[in-house]
């Protein structure tokens, strides 16, 4: 007896089953990082309107995604990051919930009326999305079925399986769980965001998840050179095709001779490139001053105080301050260079000043670093005043 039917239309190996569902979890991650976050959440891409559509489409059939409710979720996200308000949070409800409960937390928020409509706006709301995405939001996994019977036959309900639990278990489990809870941190933002591997390419860039938090509306999520984010491949391909134009990048410092006199450019300039000041300082000033001290105590110093000195102050629980508030007590240096810091922090942390508050304030920094005897510390301020903005490009 024939039993071909069983395999489906295409009848194919087993390796090209197991190719053929790599692909088709790859295209659905392109999806995600593509068109819902880096076009649809943050624009730092622009997508051509043909490929737009695709990827609404490829996401309602493969997992009955609606475009306003996962930007709104991730908006909310970066507004409201590892606070109670927080829709998916390790740190407030625990790894073990965002990885095994990631794709529930999600539908909680986006079901969520005064989410959707708070921070959805700017989302697609033509027809297709009024009369078929969102009014038949499963009728697309429906026809992921019957397409996948159709071409792979009894092995498609393997691969149907796997695409309805790639995005549930690796973006809203892995990603948005281990994302913010281990891995390693480029850049020390309001939030616990860390790159779970430098090579983001099994889900499309987005392991690159400190990077992100650190520069949002960038297109780019790889910033070492030694990072690979295979999304900006994939961005590149389809700017080359004329698919696709990138709106937004990380900033990339520019430096030039140090300024004798500060001013509103070179303030700017600071803090446009907040995320590279804030890692220079602690590479070259709280980093060289803690192992300087550290070998001055001759063992009475714990070398745990590093992290307490290099962890982001909102993210030190109260156990952590105190003993963080002990250590700058019995040690003016460590002191000095941690005061430092906070007050750079001033100048991009939301207070209301002035551009004139601005340059003073800058100005009275570094007049107090040069005046402070550490030498690391006399160095990063005079680096301050090298900080530039780019030049614009002349109009063609």
């Amino acid at each position: 007896m024939n039993l071909d039917f069983l395999y489906g239309i295409l009848n194919l190996s087993f390796w090209e089953y197991v190719l053929v569902a790599f692909v088709l979890i790859q295209i659905t991650f392109m999806g995600v990082t593509l068109y819902l976050h880096r076009d649809a959440t943050h624009r730092a891409l622009d997508l051509h309107p043909a490929l737009r559509h695709f990827f609404r489409f490829w996401l309602w059939m493969t997992s009955g995604i609606i475009t306003k409710e996962w930007v709104a979720v991730h908006r909310k996200h970066h507004a409201r990051c590892e606070t109670p308000e927080d829709p998916h949070s390790p740190v407030v409800v625990g790894l073990k919930k965002v990885l095994l409960e990631g794709a529930e937390l999600y539908q909680a928020a986006a079901r969520d009326p005064q989410v959707t409509e708070k921070f959805g706006r700017g989302t697609p709301d033509d027809w297709m999305e009024r009369n078929v995405y969102s009014k038949h939001r499963n009728m697309g996994i429906v026809l992921l079925i019957v397409v996948d019977l159709l071409l792979f036959g009894v092995p498609g309900i393997i691969i149907m399986a796997a695409q309805l639990m790639a995005n549930p278990l690796l973006a809203a489990g892995v990603v948005n769980g281990v994302g913010h809870y281990y891995g390693y941190r480029n850049f020390e933002c309001a939030d616990a965001a860390r790159n779970v591997m430098p090579w983001g390419f099994l889900l499309a860039g987005e392991e690159l998840h400190n990077n992100h938090h650190a520069f949002p509306s960038s297109a780019k999520f790889s910033v070492q050179r030694w990072e690979f984010d295979i999304g900006w491949l994939y961005i590149s391909i389809f700017k080359a095709l004329g698919l696709a134009r990138v709106l937004r990048t990380a900033p990339e410092p520019v430096k030039v001779e140090p300024r004798k006199h500060i001013d509103l450019e070179n303030v700017r300039a600071v803090i446009v490139n907040r995320m590279h000041v804030l890692r220079d300082y602690t590479r070259h000033v709280t980093l060289p001053v803690f192992r300087e001290e550290l070998r001055n105590a001759g063992g009475a110093m714990s070398s745990r105080v590093r992290k307490l000195l290099v962890r982001e102050p909102a993210l030190l629980d109260v156990n952590a301050k105190s003993r963080l508030s002990e250590v700058l007590e019995s040690n003016q240096a460590l002191k000095t260079v941690h005061e430092f810091r906070e007050r750079l922090a001033v100048m991009w942390s939301g207070a209301n000043m002035s551009n004139e508050k601005l340059i003073q304030h800058l100005r009275e920094l570094i007049a107090q670093a040069e005046a402070s005897r550490i030498k690391v510390l006399q160095d990063f301020a005079n680096t301050l005043r090298s900080y530039s903005m780019p030049m614009q490009p002349h109009a063609a």
